[in-house]
């Protein structure tokens, strides 16, 4: 895929001006918060048998301007800290950023003005859901801005420090799996964790593949992410750890009685997949196109995998009914 460029994107006209400002918050990985609110909403509205369409709505504008924020501000962040500029092995457009800055589209400033403007909006959205669900809503949303902004920005830059990892499992599997059912439900449980757990350990395997190209410019910018920090090989290990990690939280969630034993049988094939295509993260190749198959493939993984999850509880829900 070709990255944006200036003569693509640049215009002065409100439909081209909305259409740069749209692309520029990486739309095509909303999925990675939408999906796991979709499952916890499911899951919660299971529970008390029926679902809060307000509380719904309300938290996908919150988690999606939140989400959209993260990425624009996260574009800044890594400009500034030497991290996307110099990249050059990245695998456009999973990793080394958006390129809205690099490319011309969008200045440093641009960019950052709108990644605080759809952050007030999330904050928006969140006080709204305050305001109809209470304060409880407040130490979800609290944990999730500060994580959206902390994963890039210094002097923090958890990115850096080799617990972006961690935050990311937080932010896109616990989070909004916990805080959705208990948008529907008022409580907080055991089995609300479980059912959080493979997304989680599946949008780490995101994070943790798409560093590996990344690996050169993160180390020269002083950025010690996971796969800095474990090289090509410990990443693929860790990378399989995760994967293994994830099937067996869905078998735990089926041995509970959650959802049914055949859950397992598209994360299993799925698991197999990701495993077969981890190879590619431990071989020094100069042609990309295994990297890129995987990362793809990771990206599947995490999509379809939640899919199946909802598809799965929606139909338990439907035949007990």
């Amino acid at each position: 895929m070709t990255e944006p460029t200036i003569t693509a994107l640049g215009g002065r006209a409100p439909s081209q001006i909305a259409r740069r400002l749209f692309l520029a918050t990486r739309p095509k990985f909303f999925t990675a918060s939408v999906l796991p609110l979709i499952l916890g909403s499911l899951w919660g509205a299971i529970q008390a048998g029926s679902i809060d369409a307000v509380a719904f709505i309300l938290s996908l504008a919150a988690i999606v301007f939140v989400h959209a924020a993260a990425n624009v501000l996260n574009d800044v962040y890594d400009d500034l800290t030497g991290n996307d500029g110099p990249n050059e092995g990245r695998i456009y457009p999973y990793t080394g950023g958006s390129r809205f800055i690099q490319n011309g589209i969008m200045d440093v400033g641009q960019m950052a003005r709108w990644g605080w403007l759809l952050l007030a909006l999330g904050l928006g959205s969140g006080l709204a859901l305050i305001a109809y669900k209470g304060l409880m809503v407040a130490a979800f949303g609290v944990i999730g801005v500060a994580l959206a902004v902390l994963y890039s920005a210094p002097p923090v830059r958890l990115s850096g420090r080799g617990l972006g990892e961690i935050a990311v499992g937080i932010a896109f599997g616990v989070l909004p799996i916990m805080g959705a059912v208990w948008l529907q439900t008022g409580m907080l449980t055991a089995d609300a964790l479980l059912i959080s757990l493979p997304t989680s350990f599946w949008v780490v395997a995101i994070l943790m593949i798409n560093e590996v190209p990344d690996v050169k410019a993160d180390e020269a910018s002083g950025r010690q992410t996971l796969a800095v920090k474990l090289g090509k090989a410990g990443s693929r290990w860790f990378y399989v750890g995760l994967l293994a990690a994830g099937l067996t939280a869905v078998g735990l969630i089926a041995d509970r009685g959650l959802l049914p034993v055949w859950c397992l049988i598209l994360p299993v094939t799925l698991t197999v997949l990701g495993v077969k295509g981890s190879a590619a993260i431990a071989v020094d190749s100069a042609d990309p196109a295994p990297l890129r198959k995987a990362i793809e493939g990771t990206l599947g993984i995490h999509a379809l995998g939640t899919i199946w999850l909802i598809a799965v509880g929606g139909a338990s829900l439907w035949l007990a009914s």
